[in-house]
């Protein structure tokens, strides 16, 4: 291999930028000359990432909502494959993004390009049937759940459990009251953070719910400091909309600073995702839900064979914490879940379960991962 190796990656969202940037700071310490380029968010960008197409176009969900952008994720996907073909890398990587990624890793992977995937897709839960096609794209597969690792060892396909980048990152002590006094909140009155979602159409699903979830709940709790985060600036901008048009007051927008935010609060009502993790990693209470338009729940839900959709009911493998999904994810419904989650009595086992999580997948991700990495290309 040159001794200025390139590896492309692409990455569709920002807890893929996450991955990824914790990923490049790894492998540089093994290939000091390496080049990276792709596509790539703002924390890969700033460790000199070269990114030839906007990551926010390529964070689209469900199954209408890509269609409408088809001719524009086709053409990125066929300008990547091209580019990488003709000038071939040391490896692809794909991170997560798998209905974008697994295409290009089939392709580039066929032109004899070592391919790996970062973050498993959700194959386990749903739509199994695209195991067929993981065997024929990859190389090596890298998951950040334990249980993953297994399903993948059953189908004879290559796997490193990493860990998560973000397990190691956290403290296993969240510290509560300082996350308070750096947002400038009251430290003893109840708190509660609303994660709606990072993606444009995730927003326009939720947002208004868990809006409508806070002047609920404050009908108990009228004191309730609420704050919500905005994964970015255009998020930022959909939510001062959306908060303007609901004249909420005592309601804390902010831009970023979601981690921030999740550890200054007693409860966190979030859409399902990484957000979850990070909740989990913060011992904090939460109560995840999720919305789809209807016409792509309906194509979804017979595709789906797991119980769960969140992180800590998938490690503990039962109904750890609620789970509002599509139509139970109503506003009494949500409303009773954040009020039952106030309660100090039932969260004693909850954060020692979720400490005992965070032990599993405190491991130093990035390093694991591209050891794995460096061991395929020595093969």
């Amino acid at each position: 291999m040159s001794n200025t190796p390139v590896f492309a990656m692409v990455v569709g969202e920002s807890s893929g930028d996450i991955l990824g940037a914790d990923l490049i700071k790894a492998l540089r310490k093994r290939y000091p000359n390496a080049h990276f380029e792709g596509v790539g968010g703002p924390l890969m960008q700033a460790l000199g990432f070269q990114s030839h197409f906007d990551m926010e176009r390529l964070s689209v969900m469900g199954f209408v909502e890509p269609l409408k952008r088809l001719p524009e994720l086709l053409s990125m996907r066929r300008a990547l494959i091209k580019r990488y073909r003709d000038t071939p890398p040391a490896a692809f990587i794909g991170i997560d993004s798998p209905d974008f990624n697994l295409q290009i890793e089939l392709s580039l992977r066929q032109s004899g390009i070592k391919t790996i995937h970062y973050v498993s897709p959700s194959v386990w839960a749903w739509r199994q049937g695209r195991i067929k096609k993981i065997v024929r794209c990859v190389d090596l597969m890298l998951t950040l759940l334990p249980f993953e690792s297994d399903f993948y060892r059953q189908h004879q396909v290559p796997v490193r459990f990493v860990g998560h980048p973000l397990a190691d990152q956290y403290p296993l002590q969240p510290d509560t009251r300082g996350a308070r006094r750096a947002l400038g909140l009251q430290m003893d009155t109840p708190t509660l953070t609303l994660m709606p979602g990072s993606r444009g159409s995730e927003v326009d699903m939720m947002a208004q719910l868990f809006m409508q979830v806070v002047a609920r709940v404050r009908e108990d709790i009228p004191n309730l400091q609420v704050l919500v985060p905005a994964a970015n600036a255009a998020r930022y901008r959909q939510l001062t909309a959306l908060l303007g048009s609901f004249n909420l007051a005592e309601v804390k927008l902010l831009e970023q600073q979601s981690k921030l935010a999740m550890e200054a609060s007693d409860v966190v009502l979030l859409t399902s995702g990484t957000t979850a993790l990070e909740a989990m990693l913060l011992k904090k209470p939460m109560v995840v839900s999720y919305r789809l338009g209807a016409l792509t729940y309906k194509i979804v839900a017979p595709m789906i064979v797991t119980p769960f959709i969140s992180i800590p009911n998938l490690l503990a493998k039962r109904m750890l914490v609620p789970e509002l999904i599509q139509d139970d994810a109503t506003v009494d419904g949500l409303s009773d879940a954040v009020m039952a989650a106030f309660s100090p009595l039932q969260n004693h086992q909850l954060i020692a379960e979720f400490t005992a999580f965070h032990q599993t997948l405190k491991l130093p991700s990035g390093e694991l991962a591209a050891a794995a990495i460096d061991e395929l290309l020595r093969q």
